[in-house]
């Protein structure tokens, strides 16, 4: 299978959960608008779902999978097998005391760690509480899941671990609609919602778990040892983690500083959703499929597809998102009107939530970039150096959310975060060059300012656009007028996109027709010959 029938395989399967995701926030922004029930319930799930960014999917996905995959190589399934066995029973243990001690410690954490602005409003703070101890065990059940996606990936089975998700929008959807049935109050979905999570972490546990045996791994419980198999994913995994849940670091600081104004963590969550689409669909798949591909050829000594793994996963996301941060930088408030303006979320929460995303936009091809460049280091068990740079960046999103959250709000935080990302790419991009593990390609070079300037082409053509069809996308105009409208924006938008990239040489059919086609070469194969349009 090619490198971007890969790409689609996992960015279709996470298309699909990110848009049962909007469907689930156009429900929750409906029923909670952006009030102190959303703002508690915001919270409270960014715990558990942070700490599984860091230490599930950022220390496992990272350390995990090239230390599985040397095990397949070197004593086969088998081999893979008994240390699946092994991590699996000292990270089951691990998460069982680290679920009691925060269970016990969650009235202490939340009110002095993750949310001290909700202080001055104690019936916000109590729920929020009462929310966060519902939802922790999630993070257990989604480490377990991590660990065996991992094991998936390895094994090129893809689908199942990126579908899995879904099942957590799917279940707080019908929770949602099952409130508005029956015309639930805003605490009571709060709490409906809160024991949804906690159900869709053993539906997607379970849900790798047989896809797990199906590829013919049955994992048992030993009793937790630290092999030294288990040694070294430890080392691996702390820095990884660090550095795998850099955007989530931020957020958690972020949320800590906007608890201090009413409102402003909702609208960073409601914003994030729409901005997490474009980077899920393309950043996460390339991260997911780059890692287990890039070790792969490392291991075989083959240098040269190396190189081209890289090379070949930066063009492919740059010529996705360069037109998707482009596009929310203009059409931000449009589309925020359009998904989330009914109900609690009025037009004002619309202007704020839509100005956070203009300024996100700005951020998407930084953060597409450290997926495509952190698999780099992270093949070469390096993860010490991508920790380096993460502290850095962390450093620089705490100095300037501070500095500008008081005169912004939440759109300050927002900035932070893109400048954070960019100096994070910039550094990582750097290191690879400078040690050498990035080829040089002068084709890549010459196309990249030429898909700027197409994203540059299409952001002019959709702001002249927009303001000829005015009416058609404010908040006086009909739902299906307005849905129409966006929708043509959009597809006009792409042909403008992908006529001035074509036109002036960003992108040629050659190129996509090799990338379609290219596989994983081997030892033996012979090394690609030079590729004058590549």
């Amino acid at each position: 299978m090619s490198l971007v029938k890969k790409f689609a395989t996992v960015g279709g399967a996470t298309l699909g959960s990110r848009l049962f995701g909007f469907i689930r926030e156009t429900f929750m922004a409906a029923a909670l608008g952006t009030g102190p029930v959303a703002d508690a319930f915001n919270t409270a799930f960014r715990l558990p779902n942070t700490f599984r960014r860091l230490f599930a999917e950022g220390a496992f996905n990272s350390a995990f999978v090239p230390l599985f995959a040397k095990e397949i190589e070197a004593n086969g399934m088998e081999g893979a097998r008994r240390f699946s066995e092994e991590v699996f029973g000292v990270l089951f243990t691990v998460l069982l005391f680290l679920t009691i001690a925060m269970e016990l410690a969650m009235p202490f954490i939340v009110s002095n760690l993750i949310a001290p602005g909700f202080a001055n409003d104690p019936a916000k703070l109590g729920n929020t509480i009462v929310f966060a101890t519902i939802m922790f065990p999630y993070l257990a059940c989604m480490s377990l899941a991590a660990m065996m996606a991992g094991m998936l990936n390895s094994l090129h089975r893809y689908f199942a671990a990126a579908i899995a998700p879904v099942f957590l929008n799917i279940i707080l959807i019908g929770i949602l609609g099952y409130a508005w049935y029956i015309g639930q109050d805003p605490i009571a979905v709060g709490y409906g919602l809160s024991w949804g999570v906690m159900a869709a972490g053993l539906v997607q546990l379970a849900i790798v778990w047989v896809a797990v045996r199906n590829a013919g791994i049955k994992i048992g419980f030993r009793r937790p040892r630290l092999t030294s198999n288990v040694r070294r994913l430890l080392v691996l995994a702390l820095p990884a983690a660090i550095t795998g849940g850099i955007t989530q670091i931020n957020l958690l600081i972020n949320t800590n500083i906007a608890s201090a104004q009413a409102g402003a963590v909702s609208s960073l969550v409601y914003a994030d959703r729409i901005y997490q689409l474009p980077l899920g669909v393309v950043g996460i798949a390339v991260a997911t499929v780059l890692l287990p591909e890039l070790a792969r050829a490392l291991r075989s000594g083959n240098l040269n597809e190396a190189s081209n793994l890289q090379n070949r996963s930066v063009e492919f996301t740059l010529f996705l998102t360069l037109p998707a941060a482009a596009a929310l930088l203009v059409m931000s408030e449009p589309i925020v009107r359009l998904l989330f303006e009914r109900g609690e979320f009025s037009a004002s929460s619309t202007v704020v939530v839509g100005h956070i995303l203009a300024i996100y936009g700005l951020g998407l091809p930084a953060f597409v970039l450290i997926k495509a460049f952190i698999p780099g280091f992270f093949a070469r068990e390096d993860t010490r150096t991508p920790m380096i740079f993460a502290g850095i960046s962390v450093a620089v999103n705490v100095s300037l959310a501070l500095t500008l959250f008081p005169r912004l709000g939440a759109s300050g935080i927002a900035t932070a975060e893109i400048v954070a990302g960019w100096v994070n790419a910039v550094l990582l991009f750097g290191m690879l060059v400078w040690r050498g593990h990035w080829g040089r390609d002068i084709p890549l070079l010459t196309r990249i300012p030429r898909l700027v300037i197409a994203a540059a082409g299409m952001a002019v053509a959709l702001h002249f656009a927009l303001q000829w069809l005015a009416y058609e996308v404010s908040s006086a105009a009909p739902l299906v007028v307005r849905a129409t409208t966006l929708c043509g924006l959009v597809a006009v938008a792409m042909m403008i996109y992908f006529a001035i990239a074509f036109g002036i040489g960003g992108a040629n059919l050659g190129m996509i027709r090799r990338n379609m086609k290219r596989k994983a070469k081997t030892k033996a194969d012979p090394a690609p010959a030079p590729d004058a349009d590549a």
